[in-house]
C-alpha cells in the first residue's frame, strides 16, 4: 500500500472525497477542517500522526464505504476504537482513519447471558449496562479501553482466572473484510476467521460489533477487593509469597502484582503519598459470606501499608485507574509473559522498582492462569494458556520534556528482565516499533495458521497498521 506523504494537500494530490461524503452518514474530516486535531489524538501522547482523512463512522456501512474508498484509491487503513493501543496505531500518518468512537450501542440479554456490543465501545460502556443486571463480560483494567482492540489481542483481566479471557467468552462478531463485504464469524460461520480474531488482533478486518457471553460477578454486581500497598523494600518477599500464594486460591479471587508510587491524592493517607510502594490489586467475585475466609491469607501477610479491601459496585474498581491515567500522557511500553516469576526476575524488579522514574510509571504482571489455563493453546489464536502473567513496564509522564527518562527506564528495565520471560508479549502491550520478529514470538505456535488466514481474507494485507501477520 501507499502512504501519502503530504496529508496537507488530500485534495490535489488527488483524494476525491466527494465521492464519500455522500456515502457516509459520519463525518469526514481533512486537515483543514475544524477538530481534526482532536480527531487524530490517541491515548498515548507520545503518538503524534497527521492521518489524510478521518471518518466518524456511525455504522457498518459507513465502514463498508471507507475500505472500498481506501482500497480503490491505494490509501492505508487505521482503525480506531477507544485509542487505547500501546504503540497508537488506531492512528497513521497520510492514512484513512477509520473511527468507530461514534458506534456506541450496548444490549444486554439476561435470560440467556449475552451482550452485543457495538465496535466503538470502550468497556465501562459495557460494564454499565451488564452489571446493571448482576454480570459482566471478562475484559481489562482500565474502563476507558476500547472493546476492540483489547478483546481482538485477547483480554487479560480480573474475571479472566474464574472466567477465562476475553476471547474465550467472544461468541460471534460483524467483520468487514478487506473486500468491502461483511460478514458474521463465530463457531459455524468462517470458523477459520473467529479463530484468528480470538488473539489475532485487527489483521483480519474491521469488526463492528461482538457478540459476548456474560457471567455473575459478585452479589449482585457488587465484588470486594482494592489494594493491599507494601513498602518498595518489601518487593522481594511479597513476590515470593505471591508466586506461591495466587495458584492456591479459589478461582473468585484474582489480584494483579506491581510496583508503583502511591497517588498524592486521597483515599491515600497524606504521609504515604508519593511512597515508592509494591502493590497487589484484588478482586473477590464470589459470594460476600465468605470473604473474609478467602481474603484472610491476603490481609494477614506482611507488613502493609494500606489494606484497602472492601465491597464496591464491579463498575468501580474497573474504573478505579481512570482518572490517575487519563488521556493525553506520554507513554511509552515494553511488555513479555512471564511462566514463572523467577528469583533473578524478583531482583530485576527490585532494582527498577527502586528507581521508578516518574509519579504515574509502573509495573504490572496480570495472571493468565485457572479458566484461562483450561484452554489449549491452539484453540485460540491467543497462545500462552500455561499458566504465568503477562507482564508490561510503562514509562509514563504528563511531560514530554520527560520522553527521553521514562523510555530509556522502560527500555533498561525490560532488557535485564526480558531473559526471565517466555519469550514473547502479549500483543496489546506491544509498541509499534518492536519489529515482525517479537509479533512472530507472541503468537508462538499459532502464528503460521495465522499467515494463512490472513493471507485466504486479506491477501493484500490491507490492514497492516497493527502488530502486523504477513499472508502465508
Amino acid at each position: 500500500m501507499t502512504t501519502i506523504t503530504d496529508p496537507t494537500t488530500t485534495t490535489a494530490g488527488g483524494l476525491p472525497l466527494d465521492e464519500l461524503r455522500p456515502l457516509l452518514r459520519g463525518d469526514l474530516l481533512t486537515p483543514e477542517d475544524p477538530g481534526y486535531d482532536e480527531a487524530r489524538a490517541v491515548y498515548n501522547a507520545m503518538v503524534d500522526r497527521r492521518p489524510a482523512v478521518v471518518v466518524a463512522c456511525r455504522d457498518a456501512a459507513d465502514v463498508v464505504a471507507c475500505v472500498r474508498f481506501a482500497t480503490a484509491h491505494d490509501l492505508d487503513i487505521a482503525v480506531r476504537g477507544g485509542g487505547h493501543n500501546a504503540g497508537g496505531l488506531g492512528v497513521a500518518d497520510g492514512a484513512l482513519v477509520i473511527d468507530l468512537g461514534e458506534m456506541r450501542s450496548v444490549t444486554v440479554h439476561p435470560d440467556n447471558g449475552t451482550v452485543r456490543v457495538d465496535g466503538g465501545c470502550v468497556w465501562g460502556d459495557v460494564d454499565h449496562a451488564t452489571v446493571a443486571f448482576g454480570l459482566a463480560t471478562p475484559s481489562g483494567f482500565i474502563a476507558s479501553t476500547g472493546v476492540g482492540g483489547l478483546t481482538l489481542g485477547g483480554g487479560v483481566g480480573y474475571l479472566t482466572r474464574r472466567y477465562g479471557l476475553t476471547v474465550d467468552n467472544l461468541l460471534s462478531a460483524d467483520v468487514v473484510l478487506a473486500d468491502g463485504s461483511l460478514v458474521v464469524a463465530d463457531e459455524s460461520h468462517h470458523s477459520d476467521l473467529f479463530w484468528a480474531l480470538r488473539g489475532g488482533g485487527g489483521n483480519f478486518g474491521v469488526v463492528t460489533s461482538f457478540t459476548f457471553r456474560c457471567h455473575s460477578v459478585g452479589e449482585a454486581g457488587t465484588v470486594v477487593g482494592g489494594p493491599v500497598l507494601y513498602d518498595i523494600a518489601d518487593a522481594p518477599e511479597v513476590m515470593r509469597w505471591y508466586r506461591e500464594l495466587l495458584p492456591s486460591l479459589p478461582e473468585e479471587l484474582s489480584g494483579w502484582i506491581g510496583l508503583l508510587t502511591i497517588p498524592p491524592a486521597p483515599p491515600f493517607p497524606e504521609d504515604l503519598w508519593g511512597r515508592k510502594a509494591c502493590g497487589i490489586i484484588w478482586c473477590y467475585t464470589g459470594p460476600h459470606d465468605r470473604a473474609d475466609q478467602v481474603l484472610a491469607p491476603v490481609r494477614e501477610f506482611g507488613r502493609p501499608l494500606v489494606v484497602g479491601l472492601h465491597a464496591m459496585p464491579f463498575t468501580a474498581l474497573q474504573s478505579a485507574f481512570d482518572a490517575l491515567y487519563p488521556a493525553g500522557l506520554q507513554w511509552y511500553w515494553r511488555a513479555d509473559v512471564f511462566e514463572e516469576i523467577t528469583d533473578g526476575a524478583i531482583e530485576v524488579h527490585r532494582q527498577y522498582g527502586e528507581r521508578l522514574p516518574t509519579g504515574h510509571s509502573t509495573m504490572h504482571m496480570y495472571p493468565i492462569d485457572g479458566a484461562a489455563s483450561r484452554v489449549d493453546e491452539s484453540a485460540t489464536a491467543f497462545p500462552y494458556r500455561g499458566g504465568g502473567w503477562a507482564g508490561v513496564i510503562v514509562g509514563v509522564d504528563p511531560d514530554p520534556a520527560n520522553a527521553e527518562l521514562i523510555t530509556g527506564w522502560a527500555k533498561a528495565y525490560w532488557s535485564d528482565l526480558h531473559p526471565h520471560s517466555a519469550g514473547g508479549a502479549y500483543v496489546n502491550f506491544l509498541m509499534d516499533d518492536e519489529g515482525s520478529d517479537r509479533v512472530r514470538a507472541s503468537y508462538r505456535g499459532n502464528y503460521t495458521r495465522l499467515t494463512r488466514v490472513k493471507a485466504a481474507y486479506d491477501p493484500g494485507n490491507v490492514f497492516h497498521v497493527n502488530q502486523n501477520i504477513v499472508p502465508a
